[in-house]
C-alpha cells in the first residue's frame, strides 16, 4: 500500500542497496588503488558533502576504500546527522567495533584502523565561507549531491577545500534519463517524465535558478573547467526490479518515494490535466504494489584528481 506519511531518512536508508548495486566498480577500483598509494604514509582526510545518513561511510569502510581516517561529514538537514550518528553506532556496533563517542564525533576501531568521524549539521555555502581555500581535505566525495547545485559556480569553490594533489569521487550524478515501466500511456508518460526533467533546472537558491538535468555528461566539461583531472568514470544506473522474493529489502519503499517526488514536483503543473496525472500516480503507485513496476535511473560517477 501507498505510504500514509513519507520519511526521507527511510528514503535514504532504502536507497543504500540501490547506490550499492549501481556504484561502478572500475571507478571504485581507480579510487582504491590510488588511495593506496597516495596513503602510504598519511593519515587521510576526507569531507564527504551531502553525506545524508552515513551511508558512504559504512560503504567505504565495509569495502575496505579507507583504513586510518579522519572524515567529516557535512548535511544541511539536521535530521539527517541526528540519524546517521545513530545508524553509525548500531552499524559499529553489528560490526564489534570498538566505539567511542564524544559530541559530534564517533570515533571506532574497524577492520585496517581507526576511523573518527566528525558529523555536522551544516549548508554546504555556509561551510565554504568557513573554508574555503583551507585546502584541508585528501579526498572530497560528492554523492548524489552535485545535481543540487550550481556546478560551474559551486565545484571550483569545492576544489578548494582540497589539499595540493587531492583527490576527488563524485556519484551517483544524474543524466536526464528515467525510465518507468510498464507503460501505462506512451505519450502521457513522455509528458509527465520531460516535465519532472524540467522542474530540476528550475530549482531557486538566494534568489537565482540553478540545476541541470544532465548534470552527470556535463560534468566531464566542468571538471575539466575547473581544474581537475578525470582519472576514471562510468555509469552508474538504478536499476530496481521485482525479484521472484518482490522486490529487494526496502526498496518498494524507495520506489514510492521516487512516484511521491514526482507527484509533488508536478501536482499544480498547469501543462497536466490534474485528474488524469493523479489517475497517472494512483496507477505507479499500484504497480509497486503488485510488484511490476521496474524503475531505472541513469547516472554517472567520477574519480580523479582536484586542481
Amino acid at each position: 500500500m501507498t505510504p500514509e506519511e513519507y520519511s526521507f531518512t527511510r528514503y535514504l536508508a532504502a536507497k543504500k542497496s540501490v547506490d550499492d548495486r549501481a556504484l561502478n566498480r572500475q571507478v571504485l577500483q581507480v579510487m582504491g588503488d590510488s588511495l593506496g598509494e597516495f596513503l602510504y604514509d598519511r593519515h587521510l582526510k576526507v569531507l564527504e558533502i551531502g553525506a545524508g545518513i552515513g551511508t558512504m561511510i559504512e560503504r567505504m569502510v565495509d569495502w575496505d576504500l579507507i583504513a586510518d581516517v579522519e572524515y567529516t561529514a557535512i548535511d544541511a538537514e539536521v535530521e539527517n546527522i541526528d540519524f546517521a550518528r545513530q545508524r553509525l553506532l548500531k552499524w559499529a556496533a553489528q560490526n564489534d567495533f570498538h566505539i567511542v563517542q564524544k559530541g559530534s564525533e564517533l570515533k571506532f576501531s574497524a577492520k585496517r584502523g581507526e576511523v573518527l568521524v566528525k558529523l555536522l549539521a551544516v549548508d554546504l555555502f555556509d561551510f565554504l565561507k568557513r573554508y574555503e581555500e583551507s585546502n584541508s581535505w585528501d579526498l572530497l566525495i560528492a554523492h548524489a549531491f552535485l545535481d543540487l547545485v550550481d556546478v560551474p559556480d559551486t565545484l571550483p569553490r569545492i576544489f578548494g577545500l582540497a589539499c595540493e594533489g587531492g583527490l576527488f569521487y563524485f556519484s551517483i550524478n544524474y543524466d536526464g534519463l528515467t525510465i518507468l515501466q510498464p507503460a501505462i500511456d506512451n505519450m502521457f508518460d513522455q509528458q509527465v517524465l520531460e516535465l519532472y526533467h524540467l522542474t530540476m533546472e528550475q530549482r531557486i537558491h538566494n534568489g537565482n535558478r540553478f540545476g541541470d538535468r544532465n548534470t552527470g555528461r556535463d560534468l566531464f566539461q566542468h571538471i575539466r573547467q575547473a581544474g581537475g583531472h578525470i582519472q576514471s568514470s562510468g555509469s552508474s544506473d538504478w536499476v530496481v526490479h521485482p525479484g521472484s522474493n518482490g522486490y529487494p529489502g526496502d526498496e518498494s519503499y524507495f520506489l514510492h518515494f521516487i512516484i511521491h517526488t514526482i507527484h509533488r514536483a508536478l501536482e499544480n503543473h498547469p501543462d497536466l490535466d490534474h485528474q488524469r496525472f493523479s489517475d497517472w500516480i494512483r496507477q505507479r503507485h499500484d504497480q509497486v504494489d503488485r510488484q511490476e513496476l521496474v524503475y531505472i535511473a541513469h547516472q554517472l560517477d567520477y574519480f580523479g584528481i582536484c586542481p
